[in-house]
Parts: structure tokens; C-alpha cells; sequence
């Protein structure tokens, strides 16, 4: 056994919200700290629970990017054992073989392959645009950039895009060594500097994308040039993405709303333009989603360097309580989190 002298992590998956996060930030801390983990009742609170495709693909990317020893590791699982052992720089292919995000698979080894010695260089296919997962817009214009302020630097290029239910995209990301992370408080967004939105639908009628850009336009109160049609590749769909991106001074939000049969341009405009309204009513840094997936990287950022960090949220969801959980289970560091005026105020604090 490679790691007879670590003391495992056990962890329940049917605590919390019960979801894949659990497994995916048990993997990505278990390669960052050499710590090996059991991981009982996988996605338990889920309606098809155990390992599906995509998670599984988690599973073996991460064993490869360590060389682990694994049990459990197959379709369905409910148990998983995993004793990583040194993480390797290189040049890795992970396909999730499904429209399952592939997102998800490059975020459960990012925050490893950041703390390599050298380069490396991560070809992932499958879904770029998945409803319950970050799309690849997001990664760039939210998360990396806040990587590159913590001291980490990589380039993310969209290939082709891959939608529900066909799949079929490419995402290429090369990561640069890291170094020492520092942190840094997010406590306000900064003024505003851009606001536009922007309709992905491939293979679909053009009118589809311009009834919901119409519809954003006039419940945002947003000009013609704040309203965007990228050129697609029919290829590429059939797909549906809405995203409203609201840049600021020190964090940029993306949200998106898929589009689906028996649900209107309309009405994919209004449940994006919901969400981009919740964010503007409050004052707060993050909005839920960017909110649950800084903590990870700021929690290394913290354990590294010994300071504290802080930031603001609009909210805090049982996905992001479930990830603290966890986090906190393999890294001497405790999130504090209290209600501020807007929304949340979250610490990250060293020492257990």
C-alpha cells in the first residue's frame, strides 16, 4: 500500500446535499495532500445514485494524474477507495464518452496538476454546456481569472461545443506550475465594466436565438450591441445555451440558462434574467455557483500560505456547505461563514 503511514479519510456521501461534489472534492484534495479517503454511499441522495459515467471518468482521471490505487472504481459503484500516490505533469486525454461535463472532470484534477512541478496539458471531451455543471464559458471568464490572482495561471480553449443529450465537445486546457498560492480577500465585485448577453444554438432556428435575446433585452434594458449571436457550427448542436455576463472590476459572473422542448424562448429568458437580477440586487462578490467552487482553490491558496482569506456571496447553497464539509476533512483550515448585509460573508481560516 503506498500511503500505510496516512491515517484514511472517511467520508459519507449521503451527508449534505449528497451529490457528486463530495467525490469530486475528495479526489482533487486526496492528490493535493497525499491523504487517502473511503468514500461510502456515493451520491446516496441522487434518484440514480452510485458512480454514473462521468463520475467514474472523475475516478480514473485522477488515477491516472496520481497513480492511485483504486477500489470501486466501476459503473454504479457505491464505495470507493483511493490511495493516491505522486502527482505527474504530462499531457492527459479524459473522455467522458457521454454529453457528461467534462467541466467536472478537468475541476476534480486542476487543482493538483496546478501544484506540479512542470506544465501539463489536459484534453477533455464530452459536455462543454450541461445544465448542473459549470460551462466552459464559465471556467474562463469566472474562475481562471481569480486562479491567475491566486498565482496560478493556465489557458482554456473551446474546441467545439458539446450539448446534452449528443455530447461530443473538446476542451483543451494547459496548466503552469503554481508555485506558492496566495490569497486574497473578495469582498466586493468592483464597478461595473461590461454587460452583454449571448445566445449559443446550433442546429436550431435562427429565430430561436433572437426571441430570447429580445426577451433579455428588454427586461435588462440592454442596447442591440449588448445583445449577441456568436457564429456556431451546426455540427455542434442541437443546443440551447443563454448566458448574461456581467463583468466587474474584481470578478466577473456568468449565467446561464438552457434551453429545452416544451419550454419557450421566453421563458429560458426569464429564468436567466432571474438570476442575473438576484446577483445585481445585492452588493456581495460571487453568486452562488462561483461561490461554492472558490472555496477549494482559496482553501489551498490559505493552507499554503498560512493567512486568512475572505469573500462575499449572495448565497450559500447546500452544494457549497457540503464542499466546506469536506474540504475542512482533509485541510487544517475551517470556513466561518455569517449573514452580511446582501448575502454572506465566508472566511477561510488556517488551522483546524
Amino acid at each position: 500500500m503506498k500511503n500505510q503511514e496516512q491515517q484514511w479519510i472517511e467520508l459519507d456521501g449521503s451527508t449534505g446535499e449528497g451529490g457528486g461534489q463530495i467525490l469530486r472534492t475528495a479526489l482533487a484534495l486526496s492528490m493535493c495532500t497525499g491523504q487517502p479517503f473511503v468514500l461510502r454511499n456515493i451520491r446516496a441522495r441522487r434518484a440514480k445514485p452510485g458512480l454514473m459515467r462521468q463520475h467514474l471518468t472523475c475516478v480514473l482521471a485522477a488515477q491516472e494524474v496520481c497513480d492511485a490505487q483504486v477500489q470501486g472504481a466501476e459503473l454504479n459503484a457505491s464505495t470507493l477507495h483511493f490511495e493516491p500516490g505522486a502527482v505527474q505533469a504530462g499531457d492527459y486525454r479524459f473522455s467522458v464518452g457521454s454529453a457528461g461535463s467534462c467541466t467536472l472532470v478537468l475541476q476534480t484534477v486542476w487543482p493538483a496538476l496546478m501544484q506540479a512541478a512542470a506544465p501539463s496539458t489536459v484534453l477533455l471531451s464530452g459536455g462543454t454546456h450541461n445544465p448542473m455543471a459549470p460551462p466552459a464559458h464559465f471556467l474562463q471568464r469566472s474562475y481562471m481569472p481569480l486562479l491567475a490572482r491566486l498565482g496560478a495561471h493556465c489557458t482554456l480553449t473551446l474546441r467545439r461545443m458539446g450539448f446534452y443529450p449528443a455530447g461530443g465537445g473538446e476542451v483543451e486546457v494547459t496548466i503552469a506550475p503554481a508555485g506558492a498560492l496566495q490569497p486574497f480577500d473578495l469582498l466586493a465585485r468592483g464597478e461595473r465594466q461590461e454587460a452583454y448577453a449571448e445566445c449559443l444554438a446550433p442546429a436550431l432556428p435562427r429565430n430561436v436565438a433572437h426571441r430570447e435575446l429580445e426577451a433579455v433585452g428588454q427586461a435588462m434594458g440592454w442596447a442591440q450591441e449588448q445583445l449577441r449571436q456568436p457564429v456556431v457550427r451546426a455540427n455542434e448542436g442541437p443546443g440551447n445555451a443563454l448566458m448574461l455576463t456581467l463583468a466587474h472590476e474584481h470578478v466577473t459572473e456568468v449565467f446561464t440558462e438552457f434551453g429545452s422542448k416544451g419550454i419557450s424562448a421566453e421563458e429560458v429568458a426569464t429564468r436567466v434574467v432571474q438570476q442575473a437580477r438576484h446577483y445585481l440586487a445585492s452588493t456581495a462578490a460571487l453568486g452562488p455557483y462561483l461561490a461554492d467552487q472558490w472555496a477549494l482553490p482559496l482553501a489551498l491558496a490559505v493552507r499554503h500560505s498560512g493567512q486568512a482569506a475572505a469573500y462575499t456571496c449572495t448565497e450559500l447553497t447546500p452544494h457549497a456547505h457540503s464542499n466546506m464539509g469536506v474540504i475542512q476533512q482533509f485541510l487544517p483550515l475551517r470556513f466561518d461563514t455569517q449573514a452580511a448585509e446582501g448575502g454572506w460573508l465566508v472566511r477561510c481560516l488556517p488551522g483546524a
